[in-house]
């Protein structure tokens, strides 16, 4: 460990936000850096705790007290081989991961936990400025060929340890720029994409080939996969979205957020080129949905310069302090969370139950109509809701944005050509990671649906590992450290 009274002689301590009204003006991330002496103090915060219940938090296993001491030490090339041992992309966790492992620090059972997140963030951009990150390609090669399709934090993920086991690897992507849920789903002020070319070009240097513009299943077809490549690696995510059946679904300016949101990224990148532009520009805009997608809608929106930002939520308002008694620590504290958009202008209403979309003649959305509802058990012992009567109101709205989540993978395409079962979600189903049809593995958001980067990063290794073990028989990539059983919660 770093200092051994450190956790009580500092505060926790995050890096000062920009203001609310300025960085609204701009994609910039929103945060500044923090100086590096207080992120050694920072560091100094981890305790000697025994059992760092912070792997068990992790879904990728990082071995935190370990970093967090080399960072205390000033020994930063040590802090990124310890970090990249578990996680391939601590540029990408370290700005949007919710930082489970701090809700599983010891130090947050009576105090603040220690600012993990940050730690990782810093370590990784220290690793880029003084050069400890190279490529690193691999020194011998086995001949095998490894198809990934899909260019997500699961499939980047994948192809980066396929790599270093010293296969061919090559990655479809249907859209025109790699990335997936990092480059088109989100946001720029949470992720400026000049992070993820960073990395790409390290990844391309190493020996991985990317194609971008290859939709697999439209314009390649899995007998070509199955033709020249050893093995097929799916990890194109869980991207249909959930849809709100409700009358007047059809109006204009009702959208998914990820067609909103993946249009401003496209925009930002240079791309002006839309069918329907959507923009919540002097709209009154109405965000369904209470998670993070939502909340990257509502930012969103605030730098459209929005005439008002409105978000619903179908349940009931979190409380601001965790129940010890149903929600206990290690768990994830199921609690209000105020995210940084938030804070740039949002009226955030809960336990509201949408009725029906309002138009005018010409087929334009003006309003939701919705209805207050209350939460309890029923009659059975089940929680549900019913409705307040004279509650209903008309919520004026010309952009309504759906952020309600997804329903697994996309049908049709690759998943219908190569006939691949799907579980009882609508996900692809597999046995250590292979799917039903031998030789073609699955990883990410599209085996065991709509969850966090981390948990995609985490997929996207263990699905490699079980490839290389398929293709060589053995496998010497990293395994996942198993000594805890992971508490899977959706932060």
């Amino acid at each position: 460990m770093g200092q051994i009274d450190g956790f009580m002689k500092f505060d926790r301590e995050m890096p000062k936000s920009r203001d609310p009204k300025e960085r609204i003006k701009d994609y910039k991330e929103v945060y500044n850096p923090l100086d590096k002496e207080k992120v050694k103090q920072q560091a100094a915060r981890c305790m000697d705790c025994g059992v760092p219940f912070c792997h068990n938090g992790c879904p990728l296993g990082n071995n935190i007290p370990d970093f967090n001491d080399a960072v205390y030490n000033g020994k930063w090339e040590e802090a990124i081989k310890i970090l990249s041992s578990t996680n391939n992309f601590p540029e990408f966790t370290g700005r949007i991961c919710p930082a489970p492992c701090e809700a599983s620090c010891v130090l947050s059972i009576n105090n603040k936990p220690v600012t993990i997140e940050y730690i990782e963030k810093t370590i990784a951009e220290q690793a880029f400025e003084k050069g400890y990150l190279k490529p690193t390609p691999p020194k011998q090669r086995t001949g095998k060929r490894v198809a990934v399709v899909g260019s997500g934090p699961a499939g980047l993920a994948a192809a980066a340890q396929l790599n270093k086991a010293g296969h061919w690897v090559t990655v479809f992507e249907r859209s025109d720029r790699i990335g997936g849920l990092l480059r088109y789903g989100i946001p720029d002020f949470k992720l400026e994409k000049h992070v993820i070319d960073r990395r790409l070009r390290l990844m391309e240097q190493e020996g991985i080939v990317f194609r971008t513009n290859a939709h697999v299943g439209v314009n390649i077809s899995a007998k070509h996969l199955q033709d020249e490549f050893d093995a097929v690696v799916m990890c194109g995510g869980a991207s249909a979205p959930r849809d709100l059946p409700i009358p007047g679904r059809q109006l204009k300016g009702v959208h998914f957020a990820m067609e909103f949101l993946s249009q401003q990224n496209k925009r930002g990148a240079g791309d002006n080129i839309f069918v329907e532009e959507i923009l919540a520009t002097d709209k009154n805009v109405l965000v369904i949905g209470g998670g993070d997608t939502g909340s990257d809608c509502v930012g969103t929106s605030n730098r459209h310069k929005a005439k008002s930002v409105s978000q619903i939520e179908l349940l009931a308002k979190p409380p601001l302090t965790r129940n010890e008694e149903s929600n206990p620590w290690p768990l994830w504290p199921m609690i209000l969370n105020t995210s940084s958009s938030h804070e740039e202008g949002v009226d955030r209403q809960w336990a509201i139950l949408t009725k029906e979309f309002i138009g005018d003649n010409s087929g334009r959305l003006t309003g939701l109509k919705t209805v207050d509802i209350k939460w309890g058990l029923n009659a059975q012992g089940r929680m549900g809701f019913e409705e307040i009567p004279g509650s209903e109101k008309v919520i004026p709205c010309e952009l309504a944005l759906l952020a309600i989540g997804f329903v697994g993978a996309e049908k049709g395409g690759l998943v219908d050509e190569l006939k691949l079962e799907l579980d009882e979600r609508g996900n692809i189903k597999t046995t250590n990671y292979m799917s039903t049809q031998e030789g073609v593995f699955s990883a990410g958001d599209v085996r065991r649906g709509q969850s966090l980067v981390v948990w995609a990063i985490s997929e996207g290794r263990e699905a490699a590992r079980a490839v290389d073990t398929w293709l060589m028989g053995s496998s010497n990539l990293e395994a996942k450290d198993e000594s805890f059983v992971h508490i899977e919660q959706e932060a």
